[in-house]
């Protein structure tokens, strides 16, 4: 039988906080969930047995053992983040006078720019030539995505019905359960007309609309392998899913300059998580600077 730390439970309680009343995505709560148990974990490796036995000195050192355990700085602000989240809990619950993690700061990352494909490569991608049912289906994946700017995650959750005006809008479920209007492209809307009649020929009927031979929904793990797959035979390096969202959104901004548009067709809540676009665009500008201007370089 496992032992059962001091923390279980207010984790357990943090969790459900943030799942019923937050309305937080069912993957956040799991990472929070996670990160907690370490935390949870390390504290019983010190034989810490209460929560007010936890102080400031602790934590650090908790930040220490992740360091050296060779985690990135960016998990280890995650797992900041989530204890940070969850002393904040107990200390609105009065179970603490004051968190010990207030003052604790994460060590700073690379402020790393998402992987973008150019407008050729994703001509070439969608240049893909379907040769079976199965192709179609990812053919309609893949302009949808990089039409409508989806999630992964988002798109393995959309049914039929979720479709709007002759499949010219699409009704997406996001990150905290917030519901966004996005329009869809003719290319995109085509292929996935394409794909309903394969599927009905083939007697696949259920709600969702990406599902295997099986007639089962597809999973987000499928659909990475499936475009990696795709990518490969037309002969470009493996894509993930987020790399065409992250296209989408560049070419757009590219395209327009208006960031607040960009932002509702992501689903940001904030617009700062959409500015990184813009420091993309710049870095572009910025390359073609050195390559074409001839006092750029020495």
């Amino acid at each position: 039988m496992a032992k059962t730390s001091f923390l279980d439970l207010e984790i357990q309680n943090y969790i459900s906080y943030l799942k019923e009343i937050r309305n937080m995505s069912a993957n956040t709560c799991v990472s929070y969930n996670r990160d907690l148990k370490k935390l949870s974990s390390y504290f019983d490796s010190l034989q810490i047995s209460e929560i007010d036995q936890v102080n400031e000195a602790i934590c650090s050192g908790w930040i220490g053992y992740l360091f050296n355990k060779g985690v990135s700085p960016r998990s280890i602000q995650r797992h900041i983040s989530s204890a940070k989240g969850l002393f904040k809990f107990l200390k609105k619950n009065e179970l603490i006078t004051s968190s010990p993690f207030e003052l604790i700061q994460a060590p700073k990352s690379k402020n790393y720019l998402p992987d973008v494909l150019s407008p050729e490569q994703v001509d070439r991608l969608l240049q893909f030539k379907p040769q079976s049912v199965i192709d179609i289906r990812d053919l309609a994946i893949v302009e949808l995505i990089y039409s409508s700017g989806l999630r992964v995650s988002e798109l393995a959750n959309i049914n039929l019905k979720d479709f709007e005006e002759d499949f010219t809008f699409l009704r997406v479920l996001g990150k905290g359960s917030k519901t966004r209007l996005v329009p869809i492209g003719t290319f995109a809307k085509n292929a996935v007309k394409n794909w309903l009649k394969e599927k009905s020929k083939h007697a696949l009927s259920s709600e969702a609309l990406f599902v295997n031979l099986k007639n089962k929904r597809l999973s987000v793990r499928s659909v990475q392998l499936r475009l990696k797959k795709m990518a490969t035979k037309q002969g470009l390096p493996p894509i993930h899913p987020h790399m065409l969202r992250h296209s989408f959104a560049t070419h757009m901004l590219e395209s327009s300059g208006d960031l607040r548009s960009v932002q509702e067709l992501l689903g940001h809540s904030s617009l700062s998580t959409t500015q990184i676009y813009t420091k993309l665009d710049y870095q572009y500008l910025a390359n073609i600077y050195e390559k074409s201007h001839p006092r750029a370089k020495k």
